[in-house]
Parts: structure tokens; sequence; C-alpha cells
């Protein structure tokens, strides 16, 4: 069964840190770009960084530049997101996904999130005082 599972969500004070995983399972994660996405309470789901599969490219949007941080470790066949500095607006619902398109981070950043093939559970993230 191929399935994407996220953990590492939990509640943290603002100015906190956490470390998101997305681990795949029945897929090779190295094939398939990965985005990280969220949705905070009463607002659509926004994508909010992606790693390539192509040439290892990463991009961020803007809310998120500066403060998280996507890699991979292909021996564990996972994608992490570091996300320091946090703040309240960065309490939401985060999701991974994966994506067999083969080109740059930035060029996934565009890619409508019907295209995706495989999507996680999702894991809350809470940032609060």
């Amino acid at each position: 069964q191929v399935q994407l599972v996220e953990s590492g969500g939990g509640l943290v004070q603002p100015g906190g840190s956490l470390r998101l995983s997305c681990a795949g399972s029945g897929l090779a994660l190295d094939s398939f770009a990965i985005g990280w996405f969220r949705q905070a309470p009463g607002k659509d789901r926004e994508g909010i960084s992606w790693i390539s599969a192509s040439d290892g490219s990463t991009y961020y949007t803007d809310s998120v530049k500066g403060r998280f941080t996507i890699s991979r470790d292909n021996l564990r066949n996972t994608v992490y997101l570091q996300m320091n500095s946090l703040k309240s607006e960065d309490t939401a619902v985060y999701y991974c996904a994966a994506h067999n398109r083969q080109t740059t981070a930035q060029a996934m950043a565009f890619s409508p999130e019907w295209e995706y093939d495989y999507w996680g559970q999702g894991t809350q993230v809470t940032v609060s005082s």
C-alpha cells in the first residue's frame, strides 16, 4: 500500500521550533517532488515549500522563507520540514504531497493540487502561548 505519513506536529510556543517528517511507504520519495502544504482554520490549503526530485532545488513562499527548511533523507525515505521562529499564524494542519513531475522546485510551486499523486493525512501544528 502506497502512503505518505506525516508526523512531528504538536503545540509549540511562539518563537519555537518543530520538525515535521513525511515518510514514504511503498514508494521511493527520491523519485518524486515533494511539497508541503498547510490549511489554517477557515482558510484554503496553501503550498509553502517544495523540493525537487530532479535537481534537489528547494523553493519557499514568502510567508515561510528564512524560517522553514525542506530537506530529504533518502536512506530513511523521508522528507523533513524544519520550522523555526514559529508564529501564531503558522497554526494549521500540515500536509505533504508527492508529485512525479521532474522539474525545479520553483516550477513545482505552480503545479495545482489535483496533479499530485499522493497525499498524507496531515499533522496539526499549533503555535500558542
